[in-house]
């Protein structure tokens, strides 16, 4: 293949690649944007309202079982209820749009009715599934992300091309992750 066939594959290829994942490339920028922030918000979801409870606890630990934490979720929330997860004295109830903490000394807690933000709670889902069909897509979608940069390097000709200008500006763009995994942390 000569050089202007290859260059006209590569233009080719960086095009229809990136028309083809537009769609995913802003869904996963504007959602990874927010997850970036997540220690100051939610991004998938947002609280509408929030109500306290007191329960009776078994004096014996060893009672507060899943079947007793069924019960209890029952007797809180008409919400359909998930999961639970222990820690320390904390005790987590999960359910389809609602999550209580529930203090296992004292039986004080709180449920937290939520909603999913339309769209970005779309979009952060996306970074976080472990559906198997979407993460060989994803793997897909790494490979073209691949293939978009590397062609991508070969486009530009003359004093812009990558030999003489791309090559220093892609080190600069290697070396800032560099800098926060192993400098800043």
């Amino acid at each position: 293949m000569n050089k202007k066939a290859r260059t006209l594959l590569n233009r080719n290829l960086h095009r229809d690649i990136s028309y083809f994942y537009v769609g995913l490339i802003i869904a996963f920028s504007v959602s990874g944007i927010a997850l970036n922030h997540r220690t100051n918000f939610d991004p998938q979801e947002y609280t509408v309202k929030t109500e306290t409870f007191q329960i009776e606890i078994p004096s014996d630990d060893t009672q507060i079982t899943d079947e007793f934490l069924k019960e209890v979720a029952k007797e809180i929330s008409e919400e359909e209820y998930r999961s639970n997860r222990k820690s320390g004295n904390t005790i987590r109830l999960y359910f389809e749009d609602a999550f209580a903490s529930l203090d296992s000394k004292t039986g004080k807690g709180e449920i937290e009715y939520v909603q999913t933000i339309p769209l970005l709670g779309q979009m952060t889902i996306l970074h976080k599934t472990t559906n198997k069909w979407w993460i060989w897509f994803s793997d897909i979608f790494g490979v073209a992300m691949l293939t978009i940069a590397i062609t991508g390097m070969f486009i530009a000709k003359g004093k812009n091309s990558f030999k003489k200008r791309g090559w220093w500006l892609a080190t600069l763009g290697l070396i800032f992750p560099f800098i926060f995994l192993f400098l800043i942390r």
